[in-house]
């Protein structure tokens, strides 16, 4: 993965002064790297028996449709708040300063479902484990959560005990 981790390109200061931020987008559209990827995803998940790949807004959106084709299985988008045209379950959960919520489809996963969550990055593992909470409440198991990049100082993986949290790419700094 040191391969898939010189593809990214680091902006100091961005968002704001003191951040290094992650720049996916070099990784993304370099061929190689996109589909070591999703080969790396689809090789850890192979044999977890997904059904629905969840992918959260926005940047999950990048990752989880090819992986849900390259696994067999559907893909579910995980929106803000009224973005989904039909009945929805929204979950909602704390920030550094504030909250957030999202939404899935009420009919998008069921008792039973076994669904992988997908997104980009793995930072406080607050969004991650909204989105956990959400398939849960829906009847769903959650069968893993991926991550392309984990910023493993952050200590995001405390809220996701219990679960099969993998990533591919980790900063440990």
């Amino acid at each position: 993965m040191e391969e898939l981790k010189k593809l990214i390109r680091e902006v100091p200061g961005f968002p704001k002064p003191g951040i290094l931020f992650y720049d996916i987008t070099t990784l993304l559209k370099d061929p190689a790297g996109l589909r070591s990827v999703i080969d790396a995803l689809c090789s850890h998940y192979r044999d977890a028996h997904v059904d629905a790949v969840v992918g959260v807004e926005a940047r999950g959106f990048i990752f989880a449709p090819a992986l849900a084709y390259a696994l067999g299985a559907g893909f579910v988008p995980v929106r803000k708040p009224k973005k989904l045209p039909a009945e929805c379950v929204r979950v909602t959960y704390d920030l550094e300063y504030g909250s957030d919520s999202l939404e899935m489809h009420r009919d998008a996963v069921t008792d039973g479902t076994r669904v992988l969550i997908v997104d980009d990055l793995l930072a406080t593992g607050g969004t991650a484990a909204a989105v956990a909470r959400m398939v849960t409440g829906a009847g769903g198991t959650v069968a893993g959560i991926g991550f392309v990049v984990e910023l493993s100082f952050l200590e995001g993986r405390r809220k996701l005990a219990g679960y099969d949290v993998f990533s591919l790419i980790q900063y440990d700094k």
